[in-house]
């Protein structure tokens, strides 16, 4: 079987979702830097069925958003680095406001989701984050509001149907079990997911061997 870097899975895993949401793009090019974005999207207007089908992911999917998947912890090096993509976004976007003379609204810039399977309390604590559980359960670690910036611990979300398009993402057991649930749902999970990850073809990535580094 041919063998694929997890960056690559990750980056076709989530177009492939994502697509009927929005305009999704992978591997963009940030202009004032040799950097690439993972993934970058913007939502469709009255995408909202879709949005719900996916789950924790289409939440994400609500608003602008760039897509950064570690297939391990992400480092606080590798934190940064994404952050500063985003903030290269903010400038690009800005520019472009004031060109077509428009205002720039800031519930309207785009958010960064860096998807990592474990994150040390170390990190977490160093970028301050907090958890808003009310809105967005266990797991998702979000920034100050004007970073725009949060961290998803995979290994941390509860196993529902909701985050099951996250778990497929992430490690070992949580990876392993979150295909299980797909390939032989329980009652708990909808036939809709089911029917979406046949559509989707994606078994042929699901061969452990195929998404290591």
């Amino acid at each position: 079987m041919t063998r694929f870097p997890y960056d690559q899975f990750a980056k076709d895993y989530l177009k492939e979702l994502l697509q009927p949401l929005g305009e999704v793009e992978t591997s963009r090019k940030v202009p004032a830097q040799i950097r690439e974005i993972d993934v970058y999207f913007v939502p469709l207007p009255q995408s909202t069925k879709n949005t719900i089908e996916l789950g924790l992911l289409g939440k994400f999917a609500a608003e602008p958003a760039l897509v950064e998947p570690f297939r391990n912890a992400a480092t606080i090096a590798e934190i940064r680095s994404c952050m500063n993509k985003l903030f290269d976004i903010f400038a690009e976007v800005k520019r472009q406001a004031k060109g077509d003379k428009n205002r720039l609204i800031e519930s309207e810039l785009p958010r960064l989701w860096i998807l990592s399977p474990t994150a040390s309390e170390s990190i977490l604590d160093g970028f301050r984050t907090n958890l808003d559980e009310e809105n967005w359960g266990i797991g998702v670690y979000f920034l100050g509001d004007y970073l725009r910036t949060a961290i998803v611990v995979i290994h941390q979300l509860p196993c529902t149907e909701e985050t099951l398009w996250l778990r497929i993402l992430g490690k070992g057991r949580v990876q392993q079990q979150a295909i299980d649930e797909l390939e032989a749902p329980s009652p708990d999970f909808s036939q809709t997911i089911k029917n979406q990850f046949t559509e989707l073809e994606l078994r042929h990535f699901f061969d452990t061997s195929s998404i290591e580094n």
